[in-house]
């Protein structure tokens, strides 16, 4: 029944009730299978109020290789530019005119997951004046069992291995963690499930699709007989591969920038000497010892010179007095950095710009909040922690809410958990005190700053700031200095070489 009828490889096979299914839809309505269904599309309306051009072309371009019968693509998009909203055209479309039954939008963690809903909540679907979800059940997947009627599905694939194997559930703390930390360190297998047969999904769509879930994940995506359709702003090697180079949109941070959808940036760069060349401790003096799980600290006098260089610092060696100086210098230059914003008595800025800091690691998060308190003299609302273990009694996600909709807080140090995809519109500085060699870490890490925000959206959060027509990337370690290579997304086994993941040495720009 499909138009050209192609052998293609299955997990198992579907059942005899959806067989039954596509044969009555075929000689009820003459509409065949999906395959044949999706030829049928009508042209999208290139309405310039409510589609961005690369939004128009995105989904033109994906509609035409379904049309081929191509199962996989692949879309990269400049970070702001509107990957999701594009996608809830493609799901409205394929819905409403090719009659897809259901649809799995994967994310790449819990808190990006209720992102999307938000998305789909608010996006009106063209010609009905009603919103998606009036029209179309939405699922999110925050239990292990998939509701007949919905039509979209969202959740994690650590979620839906979860389900593939039979759980009653998955711990929450495992789907608020991103797929690429928790994977498992062999490939998963996956066994047929009657209860998540492989057509439960016609169509999968693989939100940030440039983490490497292609290894260990990919059974779990490759379950399902479903077209596959990826979303990134930063596509890596494997990327391409696993969706056959089948890239069907090209949209970058330069054309976005020219365009108005992204705003560029300044480099501000800092350096320390022992950032640059490390230190010594030096035998004799007495040293405080700390735990990295428990953070319990201890005296110790050190009998012999100990070395440390720069990879080592904030890892094994914990210099204060280096945090102290960066926090201390980006204090003092925030007037001439954003110059024309009100100064107190002191000349300091009255209002912080919304500003996001990288740690390497918790602890070492940890110890900039506490340094950064201390020498700005703002407390716990002003400058917070939000990683998977947030601190000071807060939730990750309503820390996250307030950092992105309200006032306080000013400062958020994170490590991954707002790395990619997370969207705070406000940001006007992301600064770098870990050194990230992957180019598309880095530039997914930089995306955080590069989205664009009304005037009085901005002026909401921070009421002295005319309107966001750039960022800062603050470089504090040398990651503006450093050549990116094309590797996987971030190594984290210490003591791994950055070559063993990508087989090339990094070398100094």
């Amino acid at each position: 029944m499909d138009p050209e009828p192609t052998a293609r490889r299955v997990f198992w096979f579907h059942r005899p009730e959806t067989l039954e299914w596509e044969i009555e839809q075929h000689s009820s309505h003459g509409g065949g299978t999906l395959r044949a269904r999706i030829p049928a599309l009508p042209d999208l309306d290139e309405d310039p109020g409510r589609l961005r051009r690369a939004q128009f072309e995105a989904i033109t371009n994906l509609e035409r290789s379904l049309k081929d019968n191509h199962p996989r693509a692949l879309i990269q998009m400049a970070t702001g530019s509107g990957k999701t909203f594009a996608a809830a055209n493609i799901c409205d479309r394929l819905i409403r005119h090719a009659q897809a039954r259901r649809i799995l939008f994967l994310v790449d963690r819990a808190n990006l997951g209720r992102q999307a809903l938000k998305e789909f909540q608010g996006f009106e679907v063209p010609g009905s004046g009603r919103k998606f979800t009036e029209l179309y059940n939405v699922q999110h997947l925050t239990h292990n069992r998939v509701d007949p009627v919905a039509s979209v599905c969202i959740g994690t694939i650590q979620r839906v291995y979860s389900m593939l194997r039979g759980e009653a559930d998955l711990e929450e703390s495992l789907d608020e963690e991103s797929g690429f930390d928790v994977a498992p360190e062999r490939p998963v297998e996956v066994d047929y499930d009657p209860a998540l047969p492989i057509e439960s999904f016609d169509v999968i769509v693989v939100d940030e699709c440039h983490r490497s879930i292609y290894g260990v994940w990919r059974q779990v995506l490759e379950y399902f007989d479903a077209f596959l359709v990826g979303l990134t702003a930063t596509p890596g090697k494997q990327t391409f591969g696993f969706f056959d180079q089948n890239l069907v949109m090209e949209y970058g941070f330069p054309q976005a920038v020219a365009d108005g959808v992204n705003v560029d940036f300044d480099v501000f760069r800092l350096s320390t000497a022992i950032t640059e060349s490390g230190s010594t401790i030096e035998a004799g003096y007495w040293t405080t010892f700390r735990d990295r799980e428990t953070r319990e600290e201890r005296m110790e006098q050190v009998d012999q010179d100990l070395p440390y260089n720069p990879d080592e610092l904030d890892r094994k060696v914990v210099a204060k007095d280096q945090i102290r100086t960066i926090v201390r210098t980006l204090r003092d230059h925030l007037p001439a950095i954003f110059p024309g914003r009100e100064v107190d008595e002191h000349g300091r800025l009255r209002h912080i710009p919304k500003t996001l800091i990288f740690a390497k690691d918790d602890s070492h998060a940890e110890d900039i909040v506490r340094i950064a308190r201390e020498e700005l003299g703002k407390g716990n609302d002003v400058i917070a922690k939000i990683t998977y273990k947030a601190s000071d009694g807060g939730k990750p996600e309503d820390l996250l809410q307030a950092f992105r909709t309200g006032y306080n807080p000013r400062i958020a140090v994170t490590v991954d958990m707002i790395a990619t995809g997370t969207d705070v519109k406000p940001i006007e500085m992301v600064v770098f005190m870990r050194m990230v060699r992957s180019r598309s870490f880095f530039e997914q890490m930089k995306g955080r700053g590069v989205r664009t925000v009304s005037d009085d959206e901005l002026r909401v959060v921070t009421p002295d700031a005319a309107r966001k027509d750039r960022f800062v990337l603050v470089g504090a370690v040398g990651v503006t200095e450093t050549k990116l290579i094309e590797t996987c997304p971030l190594e984290r086994k210490r003591g791994v070489p950055l070559e063993s993941c990508s087989g090339r040495q990094p070398s100094a720009r």
